[in-house]
Formats: C-alpha cells, sequence, structure tokens
C-alpha cells in the first residue's frame, strides 16, 4: 500500500516524543531529522523536503501547547496541517462547461494507465447521473481503439471511434456527436508516448485549440516516483494542465510524486486510482491523505465507499427482516458480495485509524473460502435459501455436486450460517455477540493458527 514505508517512520519518530512530557528545541531538531530522511527515502524531491522540514520547524518551536494537546500532539497537528497544505489543502473538483458539453482532454505518457483511467473516471461521473462519451483518439498504440471499446462495454458507456485517422478530427467529431446525442461530458483518450516529444505534444495542441477543453487532465503513475513529477512538470510547461489523475497507490509506491507533484507543478491532483477495478477510483482529498500516513485512518472515505457499494433499497429490506429475525441465506449472499464489493481488507485497512488499522491489515477473507461460499449458496434453489430449513441429506447431496464440492463444506457454509442468525437475534434483543463467531465466507485471522476464524 502507498505511503506505508513512510507512515511506519513517521509513527516511530512521534511515538518517541510521545514519550516525553516536554519538547526542546534539539528534540524537535531530531525529530524533524528523521521526518526529513523518512520523506526522501519516500521518494519526495530534495527541495520539497528542505521547504516541508524548515516550515514544520519553525512553527513547531514557536508553537504555543493547546490546553487539549501534549507537545507531541501539537507537534503531530502541525506536521499534518502542513501535509495537508503540501499536498493542495482541499479537494479540487473537476471544473463544468457552463454550456454542455463538458470535455475532459486525458493526457499522459505510455504505461502510466491512462486508457484504463478514463473509463473510470467515465464511469466515477456516469453514478453521479451525468451521460458520458469515452472517445478514441490514441491511433497508434495497437489495439488502443479495442480496449477503450471493451472498457466502455463493461461500463455500459458508449465509444466514439472513426478508426485511425487525423485525431484532431476524432477530437471535433466526439464533441459534435456528444451535443447531438445528449451526452454532457466528453472524455478524449489521447495517445501517450514512451517519453515526451514534441511530436506528441503538437499534436496535443492541436486537440486543446480545436476543442478548447474544460479541463486537462494529466495521468501519471505513482509507482514512479520523481519521474512522474518530471512528467507533470514537461506537460504543465508545454501544454498547460489543470489537474492530476495519480494512479497505481493502491501498490509499493513510496508516495514521492503525490507529495511533490503540488510543489512542483502549482496544479492539484484531482483523482486517485486505487485499484485495477473500473470502479476504484476516488476524489483525492489532501487532509484524509495526511491522516493516513500519519496512521490517523481515513474513515470519511470507508464511509463514502461503504454508501456505493450499499444497495439502500436492500438495505432497507434487510432492515425489516432483521427487526422480524428473519435473515436468510439470499441475505448472507448479498451481504458477502457487498463487502466483496468495497475492496480488498488491506485497502479497507489504510482507512483505519491506529491499532484498528493494523488488526485489519492482519486480517484476511480467504478468496477460495468466500468462491466456496457463493458456489454453494448459487446452487441451491430460490426456495432453499430462503428456508435453509428444509435442507435434509438430500438436498446437501445434490448442492454439493452441483458446485463441485463435498456435503461436508456445505454443513460448515450452514453451521456458519446458524451461528450468524444467532448472533442477529441477540443483537436485536440486546444481547452479546456469542464466542467464535465466524465471519462471512469463512474468514482467518493470520498469525493465529489456521482453525480460527476472522471476527
Amino acid at each position: 500500500m502507498a505511503f506505508e514505508g513512510l507512515s511506519e517512520k513517521l509513527n516511530a519518530t512521534f511515538k518517541h516524543l510521545r514519550g516525553k512530557g516536554r519538547l526542546s528545541e534539539e528534540d524537535i531538531k531530531l525529530a524533524m531529522r528523521e521526518v526529513r530522511l523518512a520523506l526522501l527515502e519516500a521518494d519526495v524531491s530534495y527541495k520539497v523536503v528542505k521547504d516541508f522540514v524548515k516550515t514544520v520547524s519553525e512553527r513547531a518551536v514557536g508553537a504555543e501547547v493547546l490546553d487539549s494537546l501534549t507537545p507531541a500532539q501539537q507537534v503531530i497537528k502541525i506536521v499534518s496541517e502542513e501535509l495537508t497544505a503540501l499536498m493542495g489543502g482541499a479537494n479540487a473538483k473537476l471544473t463544468f462547461a457552463s454550456k454542455p458539453p463538458t470535455v475532459i482532454m486525458m493526457v499522459g505518457l505510455q504505461g502510466a494507465g491512462k486508457t484504463t483511467n478514463v473509463a473510470k473516471l467515465a464511469g466515477y461521473f456516469r453514478k453521479q447521473g451525468h451521460r458520458p462519451l469515452l472517445t478514441a483518439c490514441d491511433v497508434y498504440r495497437p489495439a488502443a481503439i479495442t480496449q477503450l471499446q471493451v472498457v466502455g462495454k463493461q461500463l455500459n458507456i458508449p465509444v466514439f471511434e472513426m478508426g485511425q485517422i487525423d485525431p484532431v478530427q476524432i477530437a471535433q467529431e466526439a464533441v459534435k456527436y456528444a451535443g447531438d446525442h445528449g451526452n454532457d461530458m466528453v472524455f478524449l483518450d489521447t495517445a501517450g508516448r514512451l517519453h515526451i516529444d514534441e511530436a506528441l505534444m503538437d499534436e496535443l495542441k492541436r486537440i486543446k485549440a480545436a476543442v478548447k477543453p474544460t479541463e486537462i487532465l494529466l495521468v501519471v503513475d505513482a509507482m514512479t516516483g520523481q519521474d512522474a513529477v518530471n512528467a507533470a512538470t514537461a506537460f504543465d510547461e508545454a501544454l498547460g494542465i489543470d489537474g492530476v489523475v495519480l494512479t497505481k497507490l493502491d501498490g509499493d509506491a513510496r508516495g514521492g510524486a503525490a507529495l511533490s507533484i503540488r510543489a512542483a507543478t502549482g496544479k492539484p491532483i484531482k483523482f486517485m486510482g486505487t485499484g485495477e477495478k473500473l470502479d476504484m477510483i476516488e476524489p483525492f482529498h489532501p487532509d484524509r491523505m495526511a491522516q493516513r500516513i500519519l496512521g490517523m485512518g481515513d474513515v470519511l472515505s470507508f464511509i463514502e465507499r461503504a454508501e456505493q457499494s450499499i444497495d439502500e433499497e436492500k438495505a432497507k429490506k434487510l432492515e425489516e427482516k432483521l427487526k422480524k429475525n428473519r435473515f436468510t441465506l439470499s441475505d448472507y449472499y448479498d451481504q458477502l458480495v457487498q463487502l466483496k464489493s468495497m475492496g480488498s481488507f488491506e485497502q479497507l485497512a489504510g482507512m483505519m485509524p491506529g491499532q484498528l488499522g493494523k488488526q485489519m491489515a492482519n486480517a484476511e477473507l480467504d478468496p477460495k473460502m468466500m468462491a466456496h461460499t457463493e458456489a454453494i449458496i448459487l446452487s441451491m434453489t430460490p426456495y432453499e435459501r430462503e428456508n435453509p430449513a428444509v435442507l435434509g441429506a438430500s438436498r446437501k447431496k445434490r448442492i454439493a455436486a452441483g458446485c463441485g464440492l463435498e456435503v461436508v463444506d456445505v454443513n460448515r457454509l450452514l453451521k456458519q450460517f446458524e451461528m450468524m442468525q444467532s448472533m442477529i437475534k441477540q443483537v436485536t434483543r440486546g444481547g452479546k455477540m456469542p464466542k467464535g463467531m465466524g465471519g462471512f465466507g469463512g474468514g482467518r485471522m493470520r498469525g493465529f493458527g489456521r482453525k480460527k476464524r476472522f471476527k
């Protein structure tokens, strides 16, 4: 997960400060030295690190400690505020045209994930009620048009293409098509290169002059570190970008690009890719990212992701059923699907503060067991899912054969389901969760033995 190394080093530094009743200038000096090393190791540019440490040091030495904070907490508060300021201060929203369509021109080097993230961004705005149109302006890379058509089909978003003709003409026709067919947003997937060259920039300038895009967003790979910052600077100088989409923040990126791009270009990071799935893109919030880096979690993003994953209508129906102590295998399956759609436990753990995040990071839902759970439930008839009490020996044998598993696997799932029903009955009556309550789909806790279930 991005920033993991930086987060660990900063937290180790602040843990040392927390052990002191009061902080001297020497304590702050030593702490800032560790902060400087941590940022440099995270691939943050030297100039940015130098300015950041200087600002934090000046504020920390002259800070008056609030009644509600310890000296160490005051330093952490200052570091959090300065990290937030370094990354832009507040979430920078996308600008919309006063008269539709809003034209978003996506640019970047090859390998940054531009085509995929063009589709992700279009999908994000489609969920918000917009009617996006994807446009294939990359006429050079083999299968670039096909790739855009594939992801467009997966998201049910139309793709405009005219084959391998002049990209400027394609962009112009796409904007005209959008106006005629009620598409209020046009996303231009332009061509990339392995490196910045004059021909690439000239083509992008011609597209910009022809369609006058509402915004130009640069897609950069977080894992390329300072190369991402250099690319952002070059594109901004030649083209004038309006913002950045930072991809692959779910990988082992050190995070230096996120902390350096705003300072280097003055342009904000507007969105970030958090995974490979087409719904894994979210607005970039500098304050929330600063909290994640400092181990404070990002509960707001967690809640937003949960809200996106939860079907409100199903949630209301489930609430009514729970009040009547009526929880079926169909409900169990729906909850499992929604849990999976929220992302990996590792991603969710990064949003949780302190010890809770560490506990979640050590937990894992066994994908194989989850797949078995789904297969078993889907092998049942609708009547059996709603009335699991009818599952006798012959029905269990048929279900096991239908999903390619054993009867013992069916029995294990039913046992977990019975335990969950028992828990729900106790919770709805104000009782306590029974000991040994298993999680969805047979999750496990690493490091506590294979037989212990995730709780």
